[in-house]
């Protein structure tokens, strides 16, 4: 008798016709997260991370998983999913089921309740609550044309949340994810994917009216609505807004009378299925001073975080900003430039300027010299260390390696010798301990660190040749000359 295949073999045997389907990034991004759970009758349980994980799944790419699923299970198999949902008293598992054989790909699945747009379509549902003769007039959207999605730079960092700017745009109010909360550190580009987002609608929706406004703009006029006893016509106007965008909304901590005006205007717009777009420099649960009630609000769609970008990510948003400043900068420079500032993309685009800069005004060729002199007083008050990514990069261009061979299992004499160079300047020029040095170069552990520094520190006491090698490749990493 054939033993029963398990849910994570049928899980994989549908993941193996996935991979050939869909972008190696795709995958990652929307196969990869994926657990199965179980299996039972012919009802294969996987689990996914958040409700709009699961709404882009079933838009996307339901039928490729009903045929996939078919194969594995027959023409009676079915899917259910396990959604993890916020609440008040935790994170619970909710389940949705569907049969395969009836899976209509047009329709969002009945089980699943959706805002629906009442202001939209041929018989608009007039808003009772508008103050009677006024009328809807031409509201100046405040948005910068500059940060739109062309101008946005994908990577790993913000793939999701830009996924989900990206959907609300093509059907605002109209998905699960309403609110939507992009939240992140300073400098990440919350408030360029949330602009962006609203570009976006007024390109494919010119008669939605789109208000991007900030947190301390909005408490400044509810203000002076008070000084002015015109409170009504101030709530009215932000009730008729089809696309509200409110960014910093930690702001609002601590300023009752202005949350407690949000709140009804936050009621007001979700209840006719308009969209709201929020962004934080923290997760609604970090936010301290806001009411519990409005809280619970911001959670209500989807929470996105943005973070800080990786080395790919910081090269291509140094290369999106030369190419539209139509200037060029040499490959080095703007590698030295991504591999030096780590922190954030408003830093990495002041430090270009101030390049440009300094390039202009004393008449100067770009070269690395100037950028490492310019890095140098950029970044002299934050105390700056030299990152192991540029530890290694310097290392592997002396060698004329590739980093990914360095970081390999390789045992080629040539390459460990300079996969434990890399890791002799990393424990001598950065803070990072040793299990995150060996963890950058190649998932090594701390012993293996250790005994690389050793290594070198007896070669350079027994081999002059390759004293002057380590001699030589201190200069290149050192950001100052």
């Amino acid at each position: 008798m054939m033993k029963e295949k398990t849910a994570e073999q049928v899980w994989n045997g549908c993941l193996e016709i996935v991979k050939d389907n869909v972008s190696p990034q795709n995958f990652k991004t929307w196969f990869d997260p994926i657990k199965p759970i179980k299996i039972n009758n012919n009802v294969l349980t996987i689990q996914v991370p958040s409700q709009f994980f699961y709404e882009w799944i079933e838009e996307h790419y339901i039928t490729l998983i009903k045929k996939v699923i078919k194969k594995e299970l027959g023409a009676e198999g079915r899917l259910e999913y396990n959604i993890i949902m916020d609440n008040a008293s935790g994170k619970t598992e909710t389940p949705i089921t569907f049969k395969l054989p009836n899976i209509n790909t047009n329709l969002k699945n009945p089980s699943v309740s959706m805002p629906i747009d009442i202001g939209s379509g041929n018989n608009p549902i007039k808003n009772p609550f508008v103050i009677p003769g006024l009328k809807k007039v031409q509201v100046e959207s405040q948005l910068n044309p500059n940060y739109s999605f062309d101008n946005f730079v994908e990577g790993d960092c913000n793939r999701l949340s830009r996924s989900a700017g990206y959907a609300v745009a093509q059907k605002p109010g109209g998905n699960a994810f309403n609110p939507l909360l992009l939240y992140g550190g300073v400098g990440l580009g919350k408030t360029h994917l949330a602009q962006a987002i609203g570009i976006e609608v007024k390109k494919n929706y010119p008669n939605k009216t789109v208000l991007y406004v900030q947190s301390e703009k909005f408490i400044t006029q509810f203000i002076e609505s008070i000084k002015n006893n015109n409170q009504n016509d101030f709530v009215h106007f932000y009730q008729m807004i089809d696309v509200l965008i409110i960014d910093d909304v930690q702001y609002f901590a601590g300023k009752e009378k202005t949350q407690d005006v949000f709140f009804h205007i936050f009621n007001h717009l979700h209840q006719l299925g308009k969209q709201i777009i929020l962004t934080a420099d923290r997760a609604p649960v970090d936010i301290q001073g806001i009411e519990q009630r409005l809280l619970s609000r911001f959670k209500w769609g989807l929470s996105a975080d943005l973070q800080a970008p990786g080395l790919e990510t910081r090269i291509a948003i140094l290369d999106k900003k030369v190419y539209n400043e139509g200037i060029q900068l040499p490959k080095e420079v703007n590698e030295y430039l991504a591999y030096s500032i780590t922190s954030n993309v408003r830093e990495l685009e002041g430090a270009l300027i101030s390049l440009l800069a300094q390039s202009s005004l004393n008449k100067k060729t770009i070269t690395l010299e100037l950028a490492k002199t310019m890095i140098d007083k950029f970044v002299k008050s934050t105390a700056r260390e030299v990152s192991i990514d540029y530890i290694q990069k310097v290392v592997c261009d002396y060698f004329d390696l590739a980093i990914d061979t360095m970081k390999s299992k390789t045992r080629k004499r040539e390459v460990v010798q300079a996969r434990q160079i890399a890791m002799y300047f990393a424990k001598s020029m950065t803070k990072s301990s040793l299990a995150t040095i060996g963890m950058h170069c190649g998932g090594k552990d701390h012993a293996t660190v250790l005994h690389a520094c050793r290594t070198v520190n007896n070669l350079m006491d027994t081999d002059k040749r390759f004293k002057a090698y380590i001699e030589e490749l201190e200069k290149k990493i050192s950001i100052t000359n």
